[in-house]
């Protein structure tokens, strides 16, 4: 049952007319169903691929825009002045969080974290030389068992955010999905399918990202965990011309992804265009390091500005549990990486942040930055992404079949 607008409980990032529709679970609709700022006032809508706006709104920008995009430079060289990891996504992302909290007028610009990922993902693309792809092709076997062990970890993390999100009853669809460590649009439409709460489920994914985002780099940092792994992009050196020709092959990649409703599109296409070119042996341009920190700034802002003032007021109890359940999430994830890492030879940190259960374009651009296995954290987070997309559905209906004869067999027990 979908809840209403009274409902206490009712969470959407985008208060309001429900505006979180084309911002976390995209809709394709008609301008007759948006508001003024090209928002969904249906947040069930059909989900249509990351970021897909119209022209005119790509191309809008007002105060609140311009205010988010000079904070955000402000806030990553700042950051980056002061040495903190990964400075161009951090300091961002915690800026525009910040001020969304405190009220302040400011919108992520439209299309940003689309853009990000299209820039993120190229270059991630760049490290996939044809020895590289020898070398990512035998943990094979280990990114399919680390996909499977993130359904596994996704329906113990629900019983947790089950029992600690009461009196708030879970049912659980909304509870499993919100654990998946899947995209959030993807995630909350496959609960909506179930009868789940799709607005709970989208909180939970954003606030994912955010806890894991904040913890593993500060914590590599504070450990001193800097370039264990010696990966580099197979082009060094940037041409201008081969430069234009590989920004286009990824606008053209991720339109394919983007029309083919692929997960994640906008990474994913770029990502995958910029592989087979560069697996090929093809080597037209290295991505310039000022374009690669302004891709982390474009996700930055945009994850930083889901988080509205009613985003911490609405339900405090949900998001502590679904903070507890994430940090359980990373602990059981952890633990796993560091089994697997000795079992197939990969370095503790590297498999750490290739098991995480944050967004592959965070996690990569974790990695890069650390100079931490690029390739190996990419690989692996993108076939998990491919499995939790496709086996969610059926691990879902599992787990029920599991907890109804559990059940069963308790009740047999008492009488």
């Amino acid at each position: 049952m979908r809840p209403t607008d009274d409902d206490p409980g009712l969470l959407a990032l985008q208060f309001g007319r429900q505006r979180a529709a084309c911002r976390l679970v995209p809709a394709r609709i008609p301008r007759s169903r948006c508001d003024t700022d090209g928002y969904a006032n249906d947040l069930y809508a059909p989900a249509a691929p990351d970021d897909w706006v119209d022209l005119p709104d790509f191309l809008s920008f007002d105060r609140a825009r311009i205010t988010a995009l000079l904070m955000c430079v402000a806030a990553g060289a700042l950051c980056a002045q002061a040495g903190t990891p990964i400075p161009w996504m951090i300091g961002p992302l915690f800026a525009m969080a910040l001020a969304k909290w405190r009220g302040v007028q400011v919108d992520s610009p439209t299309g940003f974290r689309g853009g990000g990922q299209l820039l993120i993902g190229t270059a991630l693309g760049l490290y996939f030389t044809p020895d590289m792809l020898v070398v990512v092709a035998r943990f094979l076997p280990w990114m399919v068992a680390a996909g499977l062990f993130a359904i596994v970890m996704a329906a113990v993390c629900a019983r947790l955010l089950t029992r600690l999100a009461k009196p708030i009853q879970l049912d659980a669809a909304t509870a499993f999905f919100a654990c998946v460590p899947g995209g959030a649009s993807e995630m909350a439409n496959l609960a909506a399918r179930h009868k789940g709460r799709q607005d709970l489920v989208v909180v939970a994914q954003s606030l994912r990202i955010l806890v894991i985002v904040a913890t593993i780099p500060f914590l590599y940092a504070y450990a001193g965990i800097h370039g264990a792994d010696a990966y580099a992009p197979g082009a060094k050196v940037v041409d201008a011309q081969g430069l234009v020709q590989l920004l286009a092959l990824a606008m053209a990649g991720a339109w394919a992804a983007w029309r083919m409703g692929v997960p994640n599109g906008f990474a994913l296409g770029p990502l995958l265009a910029t592989i087979v070119l560069t697996g090929s042996g093809t080597l037209w341009s290295a991505m310039p390091v000022w374009l690669v920190n302004f891709g982390q700034l474009m996700i930055g802002c945009s994850l930083g500005a889901r988080f509205e003032q009613d985003f911490f007021r609405s339900a405090p109890r949900f998001l502590w549990a679904a903070a507890a359940s994430t940090l359980l999430a990373f602990l059981l994830s952890s633990s796993f990486a560091i089994g697997m890492g000795w079992a197939a030879g990969v370095h503790w940190s590297t498999a750490i942040l290739a098991l995480a259960p944050g967004g592959m374009p965070e996690m990569s651009i974790t990695a890069k930055v650390l100079q931490l296995g690029v390739p190996i954290v990419v690989a692996f987070h993108v076939t998990r992404m491919a499995l939790l997309v496709t086996l969610s559905w059926p691990a879902y209906r599992l787990m029920l079949k599991v907890m109804a004869r559990a059940t069963a067999l308790k009740r047999a027990r008492t009488h």
